[in-house]
């Protein structure tokens, strides 16, 4: 089966914001680190935390969350193995290891981190009760199993095939995701965080059979996962409590994935087995769960919601419908919920070649990506607001035909931080307010041609907290951060 999760190539074509002659230059390290007074004041640049794991290889942290008491993550010391760790912006005692709750060089390998309330649930295996449900509120003793479902060393909670697939799920204040008990299969539980409170919602395939909640995703009014029973797969919608709504059956070959909620409305894709992609759109009932258009080239990708519309990229194989027209490649494309208001939102790379959007983000109203018009420019970043004219290119990081690539684009509290590639300087760190001068590199992180490569950034604190990688090897960074602005 084709993967849904593709690494794509992007840039567009149409005018800029700037004539890139015009283009004022890369700023000094204390220009661009003000960013306009959505950063620290100058003299404040992004610095390694620690050294988790001396030497090259690096700790890679991995599931950065934001805590109350700090940035929870996990990382590998290579004494303790993956383990949970919290750090509070600084390196030193700032940095440390919230508990080895598989003691020694084995990993307990937690998951799936997911804040609740002041605290932190994952799932993680101390090497005697199996990948069960964890808590944390970043202490040692405040770091607990909250039950073991499953008793002994089988797993109540199984690895899934996906990375990114959400497993967890808070609604109301209670956690929800599918566990395995040994008597009824892996079925819909809850949790407040404490053994009582820990219990299965319904048995949705009654018996030893499992109908293995996944992929959840909520909206205002109610969650939504998808899960089997005999030989269909459905998505259901829950309030949490037993009664579970099929609002869409499959049969059992049939992927159901990338649920995107948009205000009080799900879209999701349905995948046939056969290398075709349809985009579905839910309002929570069977009778408003509907087909919107089938795509057969790119699995649609990257889904942000722009108000109560989706921006998404694909590929089609023709302009305007499945039949007749010219192809056009993969490109932008916009749903509303409707058949008639899902439309290609501009042709970026005229014809069949794709300018390939990518790593979408909404700022302010807007939504910044990357993308290659095939004119010449690379691939760069591009910005819509919804519209055919409104699509265009942002801002020629590179000047001339290079690509500077824009990837891990991500909005924070008004500010954009992304990863951008340039001659003599590799892939760094670069932000942007939403505006041309204000579109900036900062200082870099691994000095020369080298590349920092900072990924998967998170506000917590006075702090944007990210990984990259430098002589250490990837570690976790942290940069000063706080609105002067309001």
């Amino acid at each position: 089966m084709k993967p849904w999760h593709l690494l794509l190539l992007l840039l567009a074509c149409v005018t800029s914001e700037q004539d890139p002659s015009a283009d004022p230059g890369t700023p000094s390290d204390a220009e661009a680190v003000t960013l306009a007074g959505s950063l620290a004041p100058p003299g404040n640049t992004a610095q390694r935390l620690a050294d988790i794991r001396p030497g090259p290889e690096g700790s890679d942290p991995q599931e950065l969350v934001h805590g109350d008491r700090g940035l929870f993550f996990t990382a590998d010391d290579g004494i303790h193995g993956r383990e949970l760790w919290v750090s509070t912006g600084t390196g030193g005692p700032g940095t440390f290891l919230v508990k080895d709750i598989r003691p020694g060089v084995e990993s307990s390998n937690p998951r799936d981190l997911t804040r609740m309330g002041n605290r932190v649930f994952f799932s993680a295996n101390d090497g005697a009760s199996g990948q069960e449900l964890w808590v944390s509120d970043g202490t040692p003793t405040g770091t607990y199993l909250v039950k073991d479902i499953l008793p002994g060393a089988g797993n109540a909670i199984e690895p899934v095939p996906f990375r990114h697939e959400r497993r967890f799920q808070e609604f109301g204040g209670v956690l929800y995701f599918g566990a395995n008990d040994g008597v009824h299969g892996s079925e819909l539980w809850r949790s407040d965080g404490t053994a009582v409170g820990t219990r299965m919602v319904e048995d949705l395939a009654p018996g030893t059979e499992s109908s293995s909640p996944r992929r959840f995703a909520r909206t205002e009014q109610a969650f939504y996962f998808v899960g089997s029973r005999g030989t269909s797969v459905h998505l259901l919608r829950s309030t949490g409590r037993p009664g579970a709504v099929s609002v869409l059956e499959r049969f059992e070959d049939n992927l159901i994935f990338n649920l995107t909620p948009v205000m009080s409305r799900l879209f999701f894709l349905v995948d046939n087995d056969e290398g075709e992609a349809s985009l579905w759109k839910t309002d929570g009932t069977a009778a408003t769960t509907l087909p919107l258009r089938f795509f057969h080239g790119e699995y649609p990708h990257d889904f942000v919601a722009l108000g109560n519309r989706l921006v998404f990229s694909a590929g089609a194989n023709f302009n305007g419908g499945d039949s007749g027209g010219e192809p056009e490649g993969e490109e932008l494309w916009m749903s509303d919920g409707t058949v008639r208001g899902t439309w290609l939102l501009k042709d970026i790379r005229p014809g069949p070649l794709s300018s390939a959007p990518g790593a979408l983000a909404v700022l302010n109203g807007r939504v910044f990506f990357a993308a290659d018009n095939g004119g010449g420019l690379g691939r760069e970043l591009w910005v819509t607001d919804g519209t055919a004219v409104g699509t265009r290119l942002f801002k020629d990081l590179e000047h001339g035909p290079g690509s500077s690539s824009p990837e891990e684009l991500t909005a924070i509290q008004g500010t954009l931080f992304f990863s951008a590639q340039t001659p003599g300087r590799g892939r760094e760190l670069w932000v942007s307010h939403g505006t041309v001068a204000g579109t900036v590199p900062l200082p870099e992180l691994n000095p020369g041609p080298a590349s920092s490569s900072p990924s998967g950034f998170v506000h917590s604190g006075q702090a944007i907290f990210f990984t990259a990688k430098d002589s250490a090897g990837r570690e976790l960074w942290a940069l000063p951060f706080w609105r002067t602005n309001p």
